[in-house]
């Protein structure tokens, strides 16, 4: 365990762990403008959101919370301009090489949530070797949502049940049998969100959880 100077310790002093979230879900953005405003290229900025996430993940693990949700990618990414998009895979596939030992070391199982199969092949081979890395892991659940976005979460989600219904004839249709069928089925409903930019819009993450 990494040791806790005065300060961070006086603050933890603080914390009531008994009431702290299950479920933390963060919206990562604000890197670019970070960097804009000290007059640093966007890659500045979106490396140091990687150190931001760094230290979410090991506070979580430090104080026990469950389930940590980033929202590290979403569909509508895809939009930013080619160089941007080629360099924030890059910065996943480097996440993922450099960060899986110290993972395992916090005892960190890693999942990821959204369309992954549309991912580049060389991100999907990383996060399918740390996930099978992680696997065996009991502590914090680490889901990175990549490629996701909450409607394109339900449209799937209809898909695959419209699909079983063709195969298996009727079945109730209700929240709980239509949960099965979602990205985050074995996942509680997040009672913590935090837009790491201050901005309070959800840009189609978890909407149906949160709203």
């Amino acid at each position: 365990m990494v040791k806790l100077d005065l300060s961070e310790a006086e603050l933890l002093a603080q914390i009531d762990l008994d009431r702290l979230p299950q479920h933390i879900a963060v919206i990562m953005d604000g890197n670019g403008r970070w960097a804009k405003r000290r007059r640093l290229p966007r890659i500045a900025g979106h490396r140091a959101g990687i150190g931001a996430v760094r230290q979410a993940v090991e506070a979580c693990a430090r104080l026990g919370v469950p389930y940590l949700t980033l929202y590290a990618f979403s569909i509508e990414n895809w939009k930013r301009p080619h160089s941007e998009v080629r360099l924030l895979m890059a910065l996943l596939r480097e996440y993922l090489k450099k960060e899986i030992g110290e993972l395992n070391r916090q005892n960190i199982r890693l999942a990821v949530i959204g369309r992954i199969a549309e991912l580049p092949k060389p991100v999907q081979k990383d996060l399918q070797v740390a996930l099978e890395r992680t696997r065996k892991n009991t502590g914090l659940r680490l889901t990175l949502a990549l490629n996701y976005g909450a409607r394109a979460e339900l449209v799937d989600a209809v898909r695959t049940l419209a699909a079983q219904l063709k195969r298996d004839g009727t079945m109730p249709i209700d929240e709980a049998t239509f949960s099965r069928f979602l990205y985050t089925h074995d996942l509680p409903d997040p009672d913590l969100l935090i837009r790491t930019s201050g901005e309070l819009r959800l840009s189609n993450f978890l909407l149906w959880q949160v709203a």
